[in-house]
């Protein structure tokens, strides 16, 4: 089902699985003010599609984003950017709810400074072969204030995220690969096909069970794991009355396909 777009980002449903593009083709998907809200409005919208169980967010033309309009965008982001009345923050750390279903990410060309936060906040990131990172912004006299001063040390550890945090120089798909920062590199054709693929068989499985594991998951890495343990309990017991729970043993048993309905 196809939704309708803005100018900046590209809304698709296709089934269970949700797309979201930057469309700002003339400037290398560039953020500027609008990219930004209208963004957080496509990922408010996923959100809020009872259909929709996975988000796969990729970037039209050649580029996935060259990063932060400075031009255009910094100057309101300097005033406290926040989600708009509707919309979901894409980063988890600007005022404004976050998603709870899976994002998957599709990077090819520039992926560069809030692109690869995006990257940080997402679940799974697939790249191109092609692809280009770069948290640039000590070059210009900021500093990365999407995310990547928190996570990117987590996923490469201290000095690695250093060595590229602090000088702002380049890196290739392979060096994203061994730092954590995507699962998958492929050709460029192959991108959006593969991401695709995976968020389908994430949304063939059990959407409480998905929800759950995430849920999960995302507190231990945010709130540590002795808050996700003590939410372990409630989670076990609600999945375990579910209807999911009961057609995952009824398919097992029965050694077919399970249905599930999140319920």
């Amino acid at each position: 089902m196809n939704q309708p777009s803005s100018s900046r980002v590209s809304r698709e449903r296709r089934d269970h699985v949700f797309l979201i593009g930057l469309d700002r083709v003339a400037k290398r998907n560039a953020f500027d003010l609008d990219l930004l809200n209208e963004l957080s409005l496509a990922y408010g919208a996923f959100e809020a599609d009872s259909e929709a169980r996975v988000a796969v967010v990729l970037g039209h033309g050649e580029h996935f984003t060259a990063g932060l309009d400075l031009v255009n965008a910094s100057e309101a982001l300097a005033k406290g950017w926040q989600a708009p009345p509707g919309g979901c923050d894409p980063w988890g750390v600007f005022a404004g709810p976050r998603v709870s279903k899976p994002v998957i990410v599709a990077a090819q060309g520039y992926c560069l400074t809030i692109g690869i936060e995006l990257m940080l906040a997402a679940d799974i990131n697939l790249c191109a072969s092609n692809t280009r990172f770069a948290q640039m912004e000590v070059q210009r006299g900021i500093f990365p204030f999407g995310g990547a001063t928190l996570r990117l040390h987590q996923l490469a550890g201290w000095g690695n995220a250093m060595r590229w945090l602090l000088t702002g120089d380049e890196f290739d798909a392979h060096e994203a690969l061994r730092l954590g920062l995507v699962q998958e590199i492929m050709a460029s054709e192959d991108l959006l096909p593969r991401a695709i693929d995976l968020a389908q068989r994430i949304a063939r499985q059990a959407p409480l069970g998905v929800q759950a594991t995430l849920e999960s998951a995302r507190q231990a890495r945010y709130d540590g794991e002795t808050a996700a343990a003590q939410g372990l309990p409630p989670l076990v017991e609600k999945l375990m009355a579910s209807e999911d729970a009961k057609e995952g043993v009824r398919s097992l048993v029965e050694r077919r396909p399970g249905v599930f309905k999140g319920v």
